[in-house]
């Protein structure tokens, strides 16, 4: 593999590669022992795009990717452009921005699972630190289940300057945090709002919290002190959906 392509896996992330930037997937290996109904769809999809079709074993693909939970479907693929940065996505937003901020997450599991939260609930981009946080890779996509394809993931330099920015837009910044007085369920998240959450245990960072407008927290009643973060977030992104379509 060169240092212009990267590989994809899994039938939702190569997927969304062929609906979506067909073009950009050199090639893509398939098992060729699968012959159930999913795999001839897949493989007749690919054939429309005119992608190029190589049968492999489980251990090649194996070593293409690093997992054998590729199901059978393995893209090596090239970079796909992306022209807009946050302003220019903030810019072309139609109605109240939704936004997901992550705080020093790191595992690119529970990031592949914050990205398909945030597809699912409509959020428009999701923001990263640079230095405290996973990139997109292959792990990633493949947990993401192509929404690493369809939501923007914006890594920046300064996350307190950008959520400052942010405010500047009048978009209200809202941290999670399990000392907060108020709860999730008591806030209006109708508006423009940046929720922000920070990795499991550890929370966000203190120059990130005291950058926030508020602090709230999410109700606990069991034993557990915390949620995964990528399960936080849905509470959060859903929560912020339900009261903007209750508010039509």
């Amino acid at each position: 593999m060169t240092s212009k392509t990267s590989i994809l896996f899994g039938f939702h992330a190569v997927t969304v590669r062929l609906k979506t930037a067909a073009d950009s997937i050199t090639e893509i290996h398939v098992d060729a022992s699968r012959r159930d109904q999913r795999m001839r769809q897949f493989v007749e999809r690919a054939k429309e795009a005119g992608v190029r079709l190589i049968e492999s074993d489980d251990d090649r693909l194996q070593k293409l990717c690093g997992t054998h939970r590729h199901q059978g479907v393995v893209a090596r693929v090239s970079a796909v452009a992306k022209s807009h940065s946050l302003d220019d996505t903030l810019d072309a937003v139609e109605g109240p921005p939704l936004l997901l901020v992550l705080d020093g997450i790191t595992d690119p599991h529970n990031l592949g699972a914050c990205l398909r939260v945030a597809d699912g609930a409509g959020a428009h981009a999701v923001i990263a630190p640079k230095d405290h946080a996973v990139g997109i890779n292959a792990t990633v996509a493949k947990v993401a289940s192509g929404a690493a394809e369809t939501v923007p993931y914006f890594m920046v330099t300064n996350l307190a300057r950008t959520l400052g920015e942010l405010k500047e837009r009048d978009i209200r910044v809202i941290g999670t945090s399990d000392a907060a007085e108020k709860s999730l369920y008591e806030i209006d998240l109708s508006g423009p709002v940046a929720l922000v959450l920070g990795a499991e245990g550890a929370g966000m960072r203190q120059l990130t919290a005291k950058t926030c407008d508020e602090l709230v927290r999410l109700p606990m009643k069991g034993a557990v002190e915390s949620l995964n973060v990528s399960v936080a977030s849905g509470v959060c992104l859903y929560e912020a959906l339900r009261q903007r379509e209750a508010k039509g």
